[in-house]
């Protein structure tokens, strides 16, 4: 019997593509990358401990709640201290939360974010905290920072959590041709950057600098889950607490503050206000854009204060104050702009304006007229490098790059230091 016309066609194509397989050639590639070091889930997730006060070493965000100061020691954990006497400030202890970048503190419920997860700790006695609850995978990207300069392989977050990386010799073999097999590079990513009694802790919600990427809204908790998510979390019962929204941003946030119903987002590219009368649906009423450049941002009733910097992550920018007129919130306009060296955080109370000007120091200017600004410079002290700041009742809580300052501002054109903790191997 005679093959088909139909049975011979398909032989050969059967017999085209087996001697394209064979002659498909592969090339060896080598290289070097950032290979990830996993933790276990389990160990991960059983690693919160209160340990004894340690050195601050890479300070990070603030906080202020019922006479203690948190200071978030990078990736690491946070640092309690006594601060019922500003002038002699007590470590307490440390609380040893890995992955840890920012926090908030509701009531005597500390919320803080361990790499991928949100981890809520009973602080009741601030020297027998406990752990009564996390969220799982609320922040999924999140890994310590790499060699920069190197891409990142190899990466199956099915074996774990990322902890650290070591940069290893990569071997690959891929068709000519093709992409590079196990290249991710890390734009892919989100890298991080007592008395024995216990404490008396009040009911409301403490005090954060303009860094801060956590925002406690009365019973719920609004936060950057990554760059372009922000989440809201139900945190009333804290043992129970639940995400109620997430929505998609179409910017890259940096920060939020919150000024009654109204939360403020810092981004690369402009300022967001949101209406968060109901904090489960945040409702975006308007926006300012500007420059490409981080920005924190602080507010009263009237004027929103941005600063705009320049940097490793922060390209194509400048370095601003920038004063927008918010006394229409649906039409926020720029009032004023005025040039700056580097600056970071900011922080205002009354009419006085802290800046916190990056290695140009600590820069406060009387701000009741919003047009001369730059004009009513109180005081400048150009010494060191300051990050972040909290102005709270007369004292200034200042981090910077030689540690945690503490400044009597009654009079602000001659600030008063009245405590210095400083940095493992920083000298004043």
């Amino acid at each position: 019997m005679k093959p088909s016309v139909k049975t011979l066609l398909t032989l050969l194509v059967l017999a085209a593509a087996l001697s394209g397989c064979m002659d498909k050639t592969f090339e060896r590639i080598t290289y070097e990358a950032n290979v990830p070091v996993y933790m276990s889930f389990d160990e991960f997730r059983t690693s919160f401990n209160k340990s004894d006060a340690i050195e601050i070493s890479q300070p990070g965000k603030i906080y202020f709640k019922d006479d203690y100061l948190f200071v978030n020691e990078v990736g690491k954990g946070i640092h309690v201290i006594d601060n019922s006497d500003p002038a002699n400030p007590r470590k307490t202890g440390f609380y040893e939360i890995m992955g840890n970048v920012d926090m908030a503190i509701r009531g005597n419920i500390l919320f803080a974010d361990s790499y991928i997860d949100l981890v809520a700790i009973d602080i009741t006695d601030i020297n027998d905290p406990v752990e009564i609850n996390r969220i799982e995978n609320v922040f999924p990207e999140v890994v310590p920072e790499g060699d920069r300069w190197k891409p990142y392989a190899m990466v199956d977050k099915s074996k774990g959590v990322i902890v650290d990386w070591e940069v290893k010799t990569v071997t690959e073999e891929r068709e000519p041709g093709s992409n590079w097999g196990g290249w991710i590079y890390r734009e892919k990513f989100i890298m991080m950057a007592a008395t024995d009694g216990g404490a008396n802790w009040s009911a409301g919600a403490g005090t954060a600098g303009s860094m801060a990427r956590f925002m406690l809204n009365d019973k719920y908790l609004h936060l950057i889950a990554h760059p372009w998510m922000l989440k809201t979390v139900d945190v009333e019962k804290a043992d129970k607490m639940s995400i109620v929204d997430s929505i998609n941003i179409s910017r890259n946030m940096e920060t939020l503050f919150l000024l009654g119903g109204k939360m403020f987002v810092g981004t690369t590219t402009g300022m967001l206000i949101y209406d968060v009368t109901d904090a489960t649906k945040p409702r975006l009423i308007s926006h300012y854009d500007h420059i490409t450049a981080c920005d924190p941002v602080v507010a009263d009733g009237n004027y929103a204060y941005v600063t705009l910097r320049t940097g490793t992550r922060c390209t194509n920018g400048q370095n601003l104050l920038e004063v927008i007129d918010i006394s229409s919130i649906t039409n926020p306009y720029l009032v004023k702009s005025y040039p700056m060296y580097n600056p970071h955080g900011l922080g205002i109370d009354g009419d006085l304006l802290f800046i916190c000007d990056g290695t140009a120091g600590l820069k406060i200017y009387d701000r009741s007229d919003p047009l001369d600004i730059i004009n009513k410079k109180l005081a400048h002290y150009p010494d060191f490098f300051t990050y972040d700041v909290i102005p709270m009742d007369g004292v200034l809580m200042l981090v910077g790059e030689e540690g945690i300052y503490q400044y009597n501002y009654s009079n602000p054109k001659n600030i008063v230091q009245i405590s210095h903790i400083p940095i493992t191997g920083v000298e004043k």
